[in-house]
């Protein structure tokens, strides 16, 4: 595991977001650890994912598909081209016998019609959606409130929890009791980040939508819940903070160190799965190497 032993990262910095998780060293952690034992968790069931090309995404298609599921992920054309190629066929070597191939759709989350498009995309290939993580972020350094301006803060809500709100609504029309929805929020939804103050809203916004959801759709069998990693090395990280801040990312939390994308993935497979987490919904789990939230 890198910079498992708290270490530093070697410095390096991304000038674009969303970050490419083939230009990052280490490469992040995707598949299970070597003591992982899958059991066919999610077998015959149809999981979409969006910004599943890399870090936190990547891992999760792949624990998905490794338990039986038939993954679909979402990506940014162009940006991502070669991380999505490589995480489809990742997810084709490791799909169970009954899956259907993997499937990678490059769209822009943030408007209405995009999301339509996607879930029509997977459905009329799978037939319908039995979970749906959504996934996809950006984020974005800013000193201070007044350096954040109309667009960019239109740019990141809508990505961040506008693409919640669409992905959900077109996909509920295809989902069935027993199915389940997973939203990535964030530890900075509960103690803040002076840093990053329109993505840490965007989370804090996810956190409500999960709550209120879940408390929505208890009625009709279908169970909502969040994840809420600490520092995890994803692209997101050299493509939003300098060299040093790089360095020395993970260092502020009791266990000293970043956590990896496969130290995460398990939460969903265990949210994703009834046979699990059947009493569960409403709730966020957290995987933050031992920072302490309330709420």
């Amino acid at each position: 595991m890198a910079a498992g032993d708290g270490t530093k990262f070697p410095p390096q910095k991304q000038e674009t977001q969303p970050g490419k998780e083939h230009e990052m060293d280490p490469i992040p952690s995707y598949a299970p650890l070597s003591d992982y034992k899958p059991s066919d968790k999610l077998q015959g069931m149809v999981a979409l994912v969006t910004g599943g090309d890399s870090g936190i995404g990547r891992s999760v298609c792949h624990f998905f598909a490794l338990e039986g599921a038939t993954v679909a992920f979402t990506y940014v054309n162009k940006q991502e081209d070669k991380d999505a190629a490589e995480t489809l066929e990742l997810l084709r070597k490791s799909k169970g016998g009954d899956a259907k191939e993997p499937m990678a759709i490059a769209m822009d989350l943030g408007f209405d019609e995009n999301c339509k498009k996607v879930v029509d995309e997977v459905v009329g290939a799978f037939g319908r959606i039995d979970i749906l993580v959504n996934n996809a972020a950006e984020q974005y350094k800013a000193a201070s409130v007044e350096d954040i301006d109309e667009e960019r803060l239109e740019r990141v809500f809508r990505t961040n929890i506008f693409s919640h709100f669409f992905m959900t609504r077109h996909a509920l029309k295809h989902m069935k009791e027993g199915s389940s929805i997973i939203n990535t929020t964030s530890i900075n939804a509960y103690k803040g980040n002076a840093k990053l103050l329109d993505y840490t809203s965007t989370k804090g916004a996810i956190l409500a939508f999960t709550r209120g959801l879940a408390l929505q759709l208890v009625s009709r069998g279908i169970r909502v819940n969040g994840v809420a990693p600490g520092p995890i090395w994803t692209p997101l990280i050299p493509a939003s903070f300098n060299e040093e801040e790089v360095a020395n990312f993970g260092k502020q939390v009791p266990m000293q160190r970043a956590g990896q994308p496969n130290e995460v993935a398990p939460s969903y497979v265990f949210l994703a799965c009834n046979q699990c987490s059947s009493y569960i919904t409403g709730q966020v789990l957290h995987p933050n190497g031992g920072y302490i939230v309330n709420g």
